[in-house]
């Protein structure tokens, strides 16, 4: 096997364990859906599937794609360790 072969091999197994991960959080919302009674007074933590499990995000990761929400984030890190090297 070649390395470009592993590689994507490795990616392909993320990929799935990200499908057996999603359908694992699939279970868990339908469960907490099922449990949510309107006398509980309280609006629910995630509104949405999608709040709950983010698989398009988590395949962005996955595949190193990466989205504008991402970038940001990694300028704070940086922003943050300029800062420290700065005091």
């Amino acid at each position: 096997m070649t390395i470009r072969e592993y590689s994507i091999r490795s990616i392909a197994f993320q990929l799935r364990t990200l499908d057996e991960e999603e359908f694992i959080y699939e279970q868990a919302w339908a469960n907490w859906q099922v449990q949510a009674t309107k006398q509980q007074g309280k609006k629910p933590l995630y509104p949405t599937f999608k709040k709950f499990f983010d698989k398009k995000k988590l395949e962005n990761e996955i595949l190193g794609i990466e989205s504008p929400e991402n970038k940001f984030k990694k300028d704070n890190k940086l922003i943050d360790l300029m800062k420290k090297a700065n005091k």
